[in-house]
């Protein structure tokens, strides 16, 4: 049998349980949650803020050599259009001395990885720096073949697709010129005919405000000082693999390798039919793992409670009911050996008497044995204690008997409609138990008075209801006594057999369970004598706003 402290934890729906503290909110709802997306947004926080650094950077070092080339172009352009140079004719007509300027791309220097070119008014290609100085574009033709080695078979669409690239390439530097004998520089970065990516820019040579030709600077490292940021990225890209492969590693080491460990002690008490569980050390931990060891060790103890209690209440009931059973043997191993009808009389009422216990034992026995399992199978509900109250005792007046039962009356005091949360069959049985426990303490037309009120000196458990009778009243050393299983104390006289001493354990398992207390104590008359028992529960009242 489950204390009733574990049957109210048990219960998930129990709108009580919103008493309870509750943890800080985390991100998420998670802690552990949120530490894992946190290390996740850190990894590709780091690739996205260098993809967007390398990026800026590209454009900036484009940028940084357009205005280079730029600068070197109306350099040159300048130094071609000076007639003291010889360059540039200006009588009759302006014009450009193609090879005196040609001449002068060949004397000056023209940095390594640069091309000049230059175009006269109709655009066509009057000076290549290439042409004029040692340097030879494109890629170091491959090593010769063996003597009488068959020809390279050439593959058609390759072959296609390099003209294609070629014809792009020039119809793009005819563009750009086209662009710039129009008076308006140009800078672009578009593919050279070899394939390669250049920074190209156009200024036109003017003699005063004619426009005489062309001038086109190329700069073909784009290439390689992409590839330069590339592998610059690189520290960027393994700080993020570090970092994902170290959230990696915490998530085995704080979320994987505890449930693992968890779950191998979990499988320990189910393989060796162990009650306690040896949990890792995981105390320390305030986020969900934690909160699962700590959830895991106080189920495994609640178990190992309930089967404690279920094993002295085994033993409780076998004691019980042995004490019937012995009688009973002993009054049939008897029964022979009786002569007189008067002594055989006397032992059949016995063994009806053991009869009737051991009926009466079982039978309370079942009840407190289905407990638990109406507890948690019954759904609490808002419940008008007022009104279970009389239509109960409402029953017990129906049934009395005009020749001297005993009365049972109700009495609201002040605390008409009091509402409460709970079970209304559980709560019927504890006041049922009550009221059939103080009339089998009262004398025959007596009276057991039953009331309702209201005490807002205790917040916590405000609706109180008492069950008072005339009868003995209680020894004070049992007070608290009367509440254990099996305990039965009758005044002389009584019948024997027709208490278990279940029905009191049970009304204080129901009210805990309800989150309520139940006590006992003497009522005392005017004189200071014990006048009878009262039985007092004190429940907590129904919280507004809470769904029924």
């Amino acid at each position: 049998m489950a204390s009733a402290i574990d049957t109210a934890r048990a219960e998930p729906d129990d709108p009580a349980d919103d008493d309870r503290p509750r943890r800080p909110q985390r991100f998420g709802g998670s802690r552990l949650g949120g530490f894992i997306l946190a290390l996740n947004l850190l990894s590709l926080l780091i690739l996205f803020g260098g993809a967007l650094v390398l990026n800026e950077w590209s454009r900036g070092l484009i940028e940084a050599r357009q205005e280079t080339l730029a600068a070197q172009a109306e350099l040159l352009v300048q130094v071609l259009g000076d007639e003291r140079l010889g360059v540039t004719r200006g009588e009759p007509t302006p014009e450009l001395n193609y090879l005196e300027a040609s001449r002068w791309l060949r004397d000056n220097f023209i940095p390594e990885g640069q091309r000049a070119r230059l175009f006269d008014v109709d655009g066509i290609l009057v000076a290549d720096s290439y042409q004029v100085t040692e340097a030879i574009p494109g890629e170091p033709l491959p090593p010769a073949l063996p003597a009488g080695s068959p020809p390279p078979v050439l593959d058609a669409a390759e072959e296609a697709r390099d003209a294609r690239e070629l014809e792009q390439a020039r119809r793009a530097l005819a563009e750009e010129v086209e662009t710039a004998l129009e008076g308006q520089s140009s800078a672009t970065l578009r593919m050279s005919e070899g394939g390669d990516r250049v920074v190209s820019v156009s200024i036109p040579v003017r003699h005063v405000e004619q426009v005489l030709g062309v001038l086109t600077l190329e700069a073909g490292d784009v290439d390689e000082t992409l590839a330069a940021q590339r592998l610059a990225l690189m520290p960027f890209a393994l700080v993020a693999l570090f970092v994902s492969l170290l959230s990696s590693l915490l998530l085995h080491l704080f979320v994987a390798r505890p449930v693992m460990r968890l779950s191998a002690a979990a499988d320990a008490v189910r393989l060796q039919r162990a009650r306690a569980i040896s949990l890792p050390d995981l105390d320390h931990r305030r986020d969900e793992i934690g909160d699962l060891a700590r959830s895991l060790e106080t189920m495994t103890e609640t178990l190992s409670d309930r089967m404690d209690a279920i094993e002295r209440f085994a033993a409780d009931v076998a004691h019980e009911i042995k004490n019937p059973l012995t009688s009973i043997r002993s009054a049939l191993e008897t029964l022979p050996l009786v002569k007189t009808d008067a002594q055989r009389e006397k032992l059949t009422n016995l063994l009806q008497q053991d009869v009737r216990r051991l009926d009466r034992l079982i039978t309370d026995i079942s009840n407190a044995s289905r407990l638990d399992a109406e507890l948690n199978r019954d759904r609490p509900r808002s419940i008008d204690l007022t009104v279970l109250l009389s239509e109960i005792v409402g029953v017990y007046e129906a049934a009395v008997r005009p020749d001297g039962g005993v009365h049972v009356t109700f009495e609201d005091s002040g605390a008409r409609h009091a509402m409460i949360r709970g079970r209304d069959g559980p709560l019927g049985q504890v006041f049922r138990n009550l009221i059939d426990n103080a009339r089998s303490f009262s004398a025959a037309g007596g009276e057991v008075r039953v009331s309702l009120s209201r005490d807002d000196i205790d917040p916590d458990q405000p609706v109180r209801v008492r069950v008072d009778d005339d009868g003995p009243g209680i020894p004070p050393e049992n007070l608290e006594t009367v509440f254990e299983r099996f305990y039965t104390s009758r005044p002389r006289g009584t019948a024997f057999g027709t208490n278990s001493g279940l029905g009191l354990s049970i009304v204080r398992q129901i009210v805990e369970a309800h989150g309520g207390r139940v006590w006992a104590e003497n009522r005392l008359g005017a004189d200071g004598e014990v006048a009878g028992a009262r039985f007092e529960v004190a429940l907590p009242a129904a919280t507004a706003g809470r769904r029924p």
